[in-house]
């Protein structure tokens, strides 16, 4: 089955973090461990130089975008990993993330447009045109509290036109905004060409198991790629395996709640997301797949109350952590 077929037909993405050392260098082991955890845990693909890669991978004093996406690269050969490189900035910069992105193996660009918030739709179409002219696209509706912009149905209908455009991350974490793509995809009649991924983090679970229907087409979220898959992703598996082929019952939707819950710790829905990335390296360093929760910007790190809401939903829900799986094969994946 070729990358676009897998693709369709529905994968667990993590979006990839950025291990670092104290000095907030590029810990290249753990970076490659951290690579091998996913595919290890089920992964079918893997999203890097995106959102939980941390944007300032791509400023001048730390130019880490290429040493992670090759490094991701690298690990994943020969293993049948869809990779996903994260495309931003404008066209210019776009395009070069593109050329730099097919250079190195990646099969799709997630394109961002947060650095395109005052263009008109017309202007986005063609940003978008551009990239897809060198990279199948990914197309991404990023929530507006983490850097997003609002995007009208409009653009969405328009976007699905674009024959390279093969896959769309709808994660607005709005249910009204989610509808807005999904009408747009079939009202383009793309609904069986278009690889619809759920990356609203606060609804996962019943992202995938809602069976759509927009003016009488039947339509699926096939998949995910989300930051929350980032951790727990052994387990995060063997959920998305059963939200594949069961329909929803009161012990999934129950599920879906608790893995929302969990979310909202590591997220740190309570502050505005402040402390999202540190909260997943706060996790990923509990099972010492990372040496600390460090991110590039030394601003950026949990927020108060944050530590205690991970250790709560710790405490509250067991069956959702892989510590175990991680334990057992840590060190074969930091040799």
């Amino acid at each position: 089955m070729d990358w676009r077929a897998r693709l369709r037909q529905g994968l667990l993405i993590p979006a990839h973090p950025l291990a670092l050392t104290a000095e907030r260098k590029l810990d290249e082991r753990r970076q490659r461990a951290l690579t091998r955890y996913y595919v290890a845990a089920g992964a079918g693909g893997l999203a890097v130089g995106v959102h939980t890669t941390q944007f300032e991978i791509r400023l001048p004093q730390h130019n880490l975008l290429r040493p992670a996406l090759e490094l991701a690269a690298e690990e994943t050969r020969d293993t049948g990993v869809v990779r996903v490189a994260g495309i931003a900035g404008a066209t210019a910069q776009a395009a070069r993330e593109a050329e730099l992105a097919a250079e190195l193996g990646y099969h799709a660009g997630l394109v961002s447009l947060a650095a395109l918030r005052e263009a008109t739709v017309d202007q986005l179409i063609e940003h978008c045109r551009a990239v897809a002219s060198i990279l199948p696209v990914f197309g991404f509706y990023l929530q507006p509290a983490v850097g997003g912009r609002l995007l009208p149905y409009t653009f969405w209908r328009r976007l699905a036109e674009i024959g390279g455009v093969v896959a769309i991350k709808i994660a607005p974490f709005n249910r009204y905004q989610t509808l807005d793509v999904l009408r747009g995809v079939v009202d383009a009649g793309r609904a069986g060409d278009i690889a619809l991924y759920t990356g609203n983090d606060d609804t996962i679970l019943a992202d995938l198991l809602t069976p759509f229907r927009i003016g009488g087409v039947d339509v699926r979220i096939v998949g995910g790629l989300l930051g929350h898959w980032a951790v727990w992703t052994r387990r995060a598996a063997e959920i998305f395996a059963r939200a594949r082929t069961s329909p929803a019952s009161p012990e999934l939707l129950t599920l879906a709640a608790e893995i929302t819950d969990a979310n909202a710790a590591f997220f740190d829905a309570a502050n505005g997301f402040h402390g999202c990335i540190a909260g997943l390296h706060e996790v990923l360093r509990r099972q010492g797949l990372l040496a600390g929760r460090w991110c590039l910007n030394p601003a950026e790190d949990l927020s108060p109350g944050q530590r205690e809401e991970i250790d709560r939903v710790y405490r509250a829900y067991p069956h959702l952590n892989d510590d175990e799986f991680v334990r057992e094969h840590l060190d074969h994946w930091l040799a």
